[in-house]
């Protein structure tokens, strides 16, 4: 009886000791693809910063462009399970709006790989891997609350598709590249939790006035 129950503590070690390691190679792949994409990363990087064996990063991922997919697919299970939890088709247009941009900037702005992943991701694969659920969660969900908004008179006439990538963009490009712009804030640090809040505070009210039917653009 004692040996059975040691073994069935062994096997649970064993198993949590695999999802720890996967946990950590698929941080350090996280790190890598943000910065090289998947054309450009290397196995052996990832390994060196996980303390594996490249051997081992294949014994649970078969290829790299398989654990580059996994990435990619932990990256957003949770932020579609946040969305699909605001219920927005309950909310008028113009909260359903703003509940959504909001949610979205903390997502983003939690994990900043990300931006950096799906533009390298354009770039590189043309969009191969993109992950199709995000499309249905995120930019049909966008582009469901701006028809409603145009039906009932709250926001002004627009093409829904071409604005919810707009809106997309103003979330995310100030993470993608801010690296690039960090000299119009000399001192700053951009991903600073100050930094970040002041980002999507003017991204959600750029987004609010771009759309409203009682603000002026012409």
């Amino acid at each position: 009886m004692a040996s059975s129950q040691q073994a069935k503590r062994k096997r649970s070690l064993s198993v949590r000791d695999a999802e720890a390691t996967k946990a950590q190679i698929l941080d350090a792949a996280e790190q890598e693809f943000a910065i090289a994409g998947l054309n450009a990363a290397r196995t052996e990087t990832i390994a060196a910063q996980t303390g594996v064996t490249k051997t081992m990063i294949y014994y649970y991922f078969e290829n790299k462009e398989a654990l580059y997919q996994e990435v990619l697919n932990r990256a957003f299970i949770k932020p579609i399970d946040e969305i699909v939890q605001l219920n927005l088709e309950q909310l008028p247009p113009q909260a359903a709006l703003e509940s959504l941009t909001q949610l979205f900037l903390q997502q983003t702005s939690k994990n900043p790989n990300i931006a950096s992943i799906l533009f390298l991701e354009a770039i590189q694969n043309r969009g191969k891997y993109y992950p199709k659920q995000w499309i249905e969660q995120l930019y049909g969900k966008l582009i469901a609350i701006l028809e409603q908004g145009i039906a009932q008179g709250v926001f002004r006439p627009l093409e829904p598709r071409h604005t919810a990538v707009n809106i997309v963009g103003t979330c995310v490009f100030y993470l993608a590249v801010h690296e690039n712009v960090k000299h119009l804030w000399a001192g700053s640090r951009m991903l600073s939790k100050a930094m970040l809040q002041e980002h999507a505070q003017e991204s959600l009210n750029f987004v609010l006035a771009g759309v409203r039917a009682d603000v002026n653009v012409s």
